[in-house]
């Protein structure tokens, strides 16, 4: 399974006798399924069966949806309500009289002619020869979309896996900064403990098994061993059928947590240094993940 962005974007024509229907889909990102449809009002019976044909194939993300109908050669039959009509202008006129504007006629006409329900399409019922159309035409787009997101993905997870190749190779390069560190801290001790005591009374036993406990809550071997799994884990999901940006970001979640707890460890400048910088690539990962469906 290719990695798919959240961010596509697919459009289908497709006619049938003298009916031309467009339907375009653009995703974006979003953590929970969010479908915004818009149609033609022939189409309304048909919204609940494109919306369930969309969520299938979509997942989530922010969904956008326009279905347009329109006749080959640009006409439409339609019926004049003028019920609807009256009851728009008396009421403008009514409000507008109260506020003392003064309205242009033919503008004011023309305004009314676009509410809803003052002209409606004569034929409102579609037959299921058309209506077969504009579901195989929402599979047609939502194809396009689902190409558009796999193109999408490609350069997307091939950013995230080099920066996770830069934490891996970063992480490597803290081992030669540890040993010393480990005796920097032994040296510091043992020379503040010969200021407190003179070195004849100090017993070594001791003084080597506090040490010993002391280096060993600084030691970060454990962590070092589990965020290489971590990240040896990110990269077999990546390349497993079942990608979700979701799961890589419960991954990254798990690598912070060992990054940080190496940075609180420390106890080094050039480690800081490095766990910074493991910091900053990992960020740039979560933004990343948030984009992949």
């Amino acid at each position: 399974m290719a990695v798919k962005s959240m961010t596509g974007y697919g459009k289908a024509e497709t006619m049938t006798g003298n009916i031309k229907i467009t339907v375009e889909i653009r995703s974006l990102n979003g953590k929970q399924m969010d479908v915004v449809l818009k149609s033609s009002q022939q189409y309304r019976a048909l919204e609940m069966d494109v919306r369930k044909m969309v969520m299938a194939n979509a997942m989530r993300g922010k969904i956008d949806i326009c279905l347009a109908r329109e006749t080959v050669d640009g006409t439409t039959t339609a019926a004049f309500n003028a019920k609807a009509f009256k009851s728009y202008y008396n009421e403008i006129s009514k409000a507008t009289s109260e506020l003392g504007v003064n309205l242009d006629s033919q503008n004011f006409v023309s305004a009314i002619l676009r509410l809803p329900e003052v002209v409606v399409p004569d034929n409102d019922e579609i037959t299921s020869e058309e209506a077969d159309a504009l579901l195989n035409c929402c599979a047609k787009a939502l194809a396009a979309m689902d190409d558009f997101r796999i193109k999408e993905g490609e350069p997307l997870i091939a950013d995230i896996l080099s920066r996770i190749a830069t934490i891996e190779q970063k992480l490597s390069t803290i081992e030669p900064f540890e040993t010393a560190r480990m005796d920097k801290v032994k040296q510091s001790i043992e020379t503040a403990l010969n200021q407190l005591k003179p070195a004849a009374e100090i017993d070594r036993n001791r003084f080597e098994q506090e040490l010993i406990y002391y280096l060993e809550k600084m030691d970060i071997t454990e962590e070092k061993v589990r965020l290489r799994q971590h990240c040896a884990f990110f990269r077999q999901t990546c390349a497993s059928e079942e990608i979700h940006g979701r799961k890589l970001g419960f991954i990254a979640q798990e690598i912070g947590r060992e990054i940080n707890t190496i940075g609180a460890k420390a106890g080094d400048v050039d480690i800081q240094k490095t766990v910074v910088e493991m910091k900053d690539e990992l960020e740039k990962i979560k933004e990343q993940t948030l984009n992949i469906l």
